[in-house]
């Protein structure tokens, strides 16, 4: 069984005790491949040193709407020098959210740069890497605005009928392990919603670590997790499961493994 983490932040400081044990034994867990989006232009260059040292781990660069304080829109020059690397296979992790960012001028601001950002997706033909967290309406609203952008909605919030409109516009959605969580009652529902072809897994590692390791620090070694409960919402094996989202997440990413 193949497994791919289509989204993981390696660079966390939670792994800073044991990065190297944790990330050399993933493949002995079936963890074939991992991308670790940046979060801002630090990140994004720590993401990319991964990517170089390790031969499964991809990396994508972007600023994201909790990481936009000092930064300008001149930023993204170095985003898209960033973007060149051979192993930048995404712009992210961009978006909005409207949870952390209260006031109404910060809110425009990511805005802004969500929006340039989503530019920058389609100018490079690279896929986007979207945190949408009760923002809803205006991350729909920007990405319909970038009809040649395509992306995933990462950590999938979306009501079933979001999710069904965000496929509809040729984007796809990932899972991660809040997915097995008790309560997970409109993750299932939208899980059921969206064709298999378009869902990818993820941990976003350090956080969100699946029953039953919640609370624990995460690491893409709980990935089969989530797709064991993909595999019981559809109806299918693990196995068609892990390989179904390993398959969507080469294409996706333009990746040959």
């Amino acid at each position: 069984m193949r497994l791919f983490d289509s989204h993981a932040h390696y660079y966390d400081s939670a792994f800073d005790p044991d990065r190297d044990t944790v990330l050399s034994g993933l493949a002995a867990r079936g963890v074939a491949g991992v991308v670790c989006p940046g979060c801002d232009l630090e990140s994004s260059r720590q993401s990319m040193a991964l990517a170089e040292k390790y031969s499964f781990l991809y990396f994508a660069a972007g600023l994201h709407p909790e990481n936009l304080e000092g930064a300008s829109l001149a930023d993204l020059d170095e985003v898209q020098k960033m973007a060149a690397h051979p192993k930048c296979v995404a712009i992210g992790e961009i978006g909005l959210d409207y949870y952390w960012v209260k006031a109404s001028e910060d809110r425009a601001n990511s805005r802004e740069f969500f929006d340039a950002q989503l530019s920058l997706s389609e100018e490079l033909d690279l896929p986007a890497i979207v945190h949408d967290r009760d923002a809803h309406r205006d991350t729909v609203d920007l990405v319909k605005a970038h009809p040649k952008a395509r992306g995933v909605f990462h950590c999938c919030a979306l009501s079933a009928e979001d999710a069904k409109t965000v496929v509809d516009l040729g984007w796809h959605v990932s899972f991660t392990g809040n997915v097995t969580f008790q309560k997970a009652r409109r993750a299932l529902e939208v899980i059921a919603a969206v064709p298999l072809e378009r869902m990818m897994v993820e941990t976003d590692s350090p956080y969100m670590a699946p029953e039953p390791f919640r609370g624990r620090r995460c690491d893409s070694g709980y990935i089969y997790r989530v797709a064991e409960t993909i595999a019981q919402v559809k109806g299918i094996s693990t196995e068609e499961a892990a390989e179904a989202t390993f398959q969507n997440a080469l294409r996706f990413f333009g990746i040959n493994i």
